[in-house]
């Protein structure tokens, strides 16, 4: 999913984020959107948020909800 339109991330989504200080390596760091800190409806290097460990970075990957029997799964996590 596209990390670079805010429409596509929620809050309590798990998400994958790129730190101001890992910018030049790219390391990810994984975690569960707290707050949208980006306002603007597109950003090209990614949407900036903080996860519920307070870490500020912007969206690289996303991993979506599906459901399945009921119950609420992560894409990619299950």
């Amino acid at each position: 999913m596209d990390g670079e339109k805010r429409e596509n991330i929620k809050i309590g989504m798990i998400v994958d984020i790129v730190l101001k200080a890992d910018q030049k390596t790219g390391k990810l760091t994984r975690g569960i959107v707290a707050d949208i800190l980006t306002s603007s409806a597109l950003h090209h290097r990614g949407i900036k948020v903080r996860l519920k460990d307070g870490q500020v970075g912007r969206v690289q990957n996303i991993y979506p909800y599906k459901i399945i029997n009921g119950q609420e799964y992560m894409d990619g996590l299950t």
